[in-house]
């Protein structure tokens, strides 16, 4: 079982790694991700209500992590699908106050249906005190209040609180991703005062190379010694290059998941630059 929760990882990954969520591919790649993880969250189900579970360890590991790992980004892109194919065709000022009334409404329904409870707090700190009772199949406690959708749940794939978890998982997504909604939309050419000779400047390495590039500058404290934003280094980058990098902090957390050499990029630059060093040394 473990080998195929990996396995189910790696998809993920690797599919993710592979898509951009900006204003041009979005209602696309959005709608490809979660077609992707409903077809791997059934094929979880079928597999723990066929094997189980060896232990009760592996079936709170399962509940509290595995499922709403895939269950949250299959929320979040479902969100994400039915955002885009909502918006304004137009850019400017609509297209700015649409993302921003989504991201209000989000945080509004964060501060009052989630954020506050007992059982978010108990889950930010990473404690493990009560899991068996949060993530061990029927264990509901009626005396609690429970929302509607535990009696819609499937009894056998959920314990009631992992889809809590899924929520969080989703909430924290959306919420940087219409952050940087936001921020792209902000950022454009005239407001970097570019020379006209300078426009047709273009990035032409892969995206993930250059958030790599922005988060290596931004934790050097080599831009205004580190003093501005992340979103606002990238909107930077975005505009000098002419490119639309998405969700950056989404595709940074899944750089910190790569097996190996985490910084590829940074790493083929500096034996880039050694090797342009010899060469004109000759």
């Amino acid at each position: 079982m473990k080998t195929f929760y990996r396995d189910v990882q790696i998809r993920i990954r690797e599919q993710e790694q592979g898509i951009g969520l900006n204003s041009s591919y979005a209602i696309e790649e959005s709608r490809k991700m979660a077609i992707l993880l409903k077809d791997l969250l059934d094929q979880l189900r079928e597999r723990v209500v066929l094997n189980g579970f060896a232990n009760e360890s592996e079936e709170i590991e399962f509940f509290k992590k595995i499922k709403p790992n895939v269950m949250g980004k299959l929320l979040f892109y479902n969100k994400v699908f039915r955002i885009e194919t909502s918006r304004p065709v137009s850019l400017g000022h609509i297209h700015q106050a649409y993302f921003s009334k989504e991201l209000q409404r989000l945080e509004r329904n964060y501060k009052d249906h989630i954020s506050g409870t007992e059982f978010y707090r108990y889950y930010r700190s990473g404690s493990s005190l009560h899991d068996s009772e949060f993530f061990v199949r029927g264990k509901m406690d009626m005396n609690k209040g429970l929302k509607s959708h535990a009696f819609e749940s499937d009894p056998h794939f959920s314990t009631y609180y992992d889809f809590k978890v899924s929520r969080i998982i989703e909430n924290d997504l959306l919420y940087e991703y219409l952050l940087s909604r936001i921020d792209n939309g902000l950022t454009n050419l005239s407001a970097l005062n570019l020379e006209s000779g300078y426009e047709t400047i273009c990035w032409t390495e892969s995206k993930s190379a250059l958030i790599e590039l922005i988060y290596a500058l931004h934790a050097t404290e080599c831009i205004t010694h580190g003093k501005i934003g992340i979103r606002k280094v990238a909107s930077v980058f975005q505009a000098l290059f002419n490119v639309q990098l998405g969700d950056v902090h989404h595709a940074f957390y899944r750089m910190k998941d790569r097996t190996g050499n985490r910084s590829l990029f940074l790493e083929r630059m500096k034996d880039s630059l050694e090797q342009y060093m010899d060469k004109e040394l000759l």
